[in-house]
């Protein structure tokens, strides 16, 4: 029952700070991007200057899939999803007159999460700031892309040494960054219960360790700044005990599993998104409401930081009244609801506590049979992983459908035709603008530079050295993210699912 630990204590179920937020509140975060890099840093001052505490930039799905803007794919979809970023000029652009060595970044990338990152310290040594002065988090997570996203570009095995040269090379390089952000979030989104989103979570997590490990290095030179990305959804309870729930699995996995001795290795930090699935396009302004509900139970659980969603994202991009208002859903709950005036608010609680010990057994019992498959990997590849997702999504979604699981507006309490909100809309000329930009980059940067950089990437991959100063290199020769990422695939290959 009851954990007898203190805020601060291990193993951190009631929160990983002694205070938690009475002495500062967590990271406000809104998760922003569209369009060109420009446009994106318009609305980040904006955000800066309406209260939010730290960026998180959504990248458009070439960029996320290592495609430059004229490539053939990626025709309507240039700047629709996140901002398009298909170059250091870019990055440059993205965070003009945006001190970095004043605010935290957080970026949504995967795959090609190593050639954004480097475009980012580049960016910031333009503007006189040290890569050591840096803070923020890269997602870097691919494993959940083979389960529940789909933005993979390589094989496994590959894919997986590119995430581990990064863990390396910023270790010496940014020693403030969280090189990795292991996502659970995507995975709820996909379908999943609350128990499998912390139970596949921490299976991808074993996996980084693992492979980390592996390649010489010790748990606790990396492990301190491994960081996590979980969802916050609408069973306001659930949700609460759920994330006490993974900072005490994650402590004894860390410390019994892993031998960790530093304190910092075994401390569970996260940031958590509302739940975009259970946004609606019917009644969008009740979003509102879930949102903030969400939001509670993610700032009852003890996050460290929080995206609050739109009341629109389920029409569109969020446009700025709507991103100002989920801002101020965060500032409401911090400055008004007398929640931060104590840590861990809901411990003790009978109910809370049986939940957590159950969802930690739960989890638990997912772990030991992936473990008896093999691994992460081995589960992945037969499968497992997704068709658990699958089935959690096909009950919940037979719930809704047989009206037993309500969903206000939709399948009770409806509004036939009621009136949508205007909805933000990307300029088609920005693709045409992004097209022409990258095309006379290439006509204008130094050729014989630019193809040795490459070259030098492409014999690093064939052999066995860290990639990641020869992205750099590459990066600083103006290569593009579809050139780094094609000369990675003439060598590794790309994905495809079984």
């Amino acid at each position: 029952m009851a954990d007898n630990s203190r805020p601060g204590q291990y193993p951190w179920t009631r929160g990983i700070y002694p205070e938690m937020y009475r002495t500062r509140p967590w990271t406000m975060r809104q998760y922003a991007g569209f369009g060109s890099a420009e446009e994106s840093n318009a609305r980040y001052r904006y955000l800066l200057s309406q209260g939010t505490t730290g960026l998180s930039v959504a990248f458009d799905l070439p960029t996320q899939i290592g495609l430059d803007p004229d490539h053939l794919l990626s025709a309507g979809e240039v700047g629709r999803v996140g901002v398009s970023i298909a170059s250091l000029c870019d990055m440059r652009k993205l965070f003009a007159g945006i001190a970095l060595d004043k605010v935290s970044t957080s970026m949504t990338i995967n795959s090609t999460a190593a050639v954004l990152l480097v475009f980012y310290v580049l960016a910031a040594r333009e503007q006189g700031v040290a890569p050591e002065e840096l803070k923020g988090t890269i997602q870097n997570d691919i494993l959940k892309e083979y389960v529940a996203r789909g933005t993979y570009i390589y094989p496994p095995g590959p894919a997986m040494r590119i995430v581990t040269d990064l863990f390396a090379w910023a270790g010496g390089t940014v020693p403030e960054w969280n090189t990795i952000s292991i996502s659970g979030y995507h995975i709820r989104e996909a379908g999943s219960t609350a128990v499998q989103e912390i139970a596949f979570t921490f299976a991808n997590a074993i996996a980084y360790i693992e492979a980390a490990i592996a390649t010489g290095l010790n748990i606790d030179s990396f492990a301190p700044r491994l960081s996590f990305f979980f969802n916050s959804h609408s069973d306001f309870l659930t949700e609460i005990a759920k994330f006490r729930a993974a900072r005490r699995l994650y402590a004894r996995l860390m410390r019994e599993r892993f031998g960790a001795k530093d304190k910092r290795s075994c401390m569970l930090r996260f940031h958590t998104q509302t739940a975009g699935s259970s946004l609606t396009a019917q009644q969008p302004d009740v979003n509102l409401v879930r949102t903030a509900i969400e939001a509670m139970a993610a700032v009852l659980g003890g996050t460290q930081s929080l995206h609050t969603n739109s009341r629109d994202e389920a029409l569109g991009l969020p446009t700025e009244e709507s991103a100002r208002l989920a801002l101020r859903t965060q500032q409401i709950i911090a400055a008004e609801t007398g929640v931060t005036n104590t840590a861990d608010p809901v411990g003790g609680s009978y109910y809370i506590e049986s939940l957590t010990d159950r969802i930690e057994s739960e989890a638990l019992d997912y772990i030991r049979r992936i473990d008896r498959m093999g691994g992460t990997l081995q589960a992945i590849e037969a499968g497992f992983i997704q068709a658990e997702i699958q089935r959690s999504a096909y009950e919940y979604q037979r719930e809704v459908e047989s009206g037993k699981r309500v969903i206000v507006g939709v399948n009770r309490f409806a509004m036939p035709g009621s009136v949508e909100p205007a909805v933000f809309r990307v300029d088609p000329a920005t693709e045409r603008a992004q097209v022409e930009s990258v095309r006379a980059l290439r006509a204008h940067r130094n050729a014989a530079q630019w193809r040795a950089s490459l070259n030098a990437l492409e014999s690093a991959a064939r052999g066995s050295a860290n990639l990641m100063p020869h992205i750099m290199a590459a990066a600083e020769a103006y290569a593009t993210v579809g050139e780094i990422s094609d000369t990675l695939r003439g060598v590794f290959g790309e994905y495809r699912e079984h």
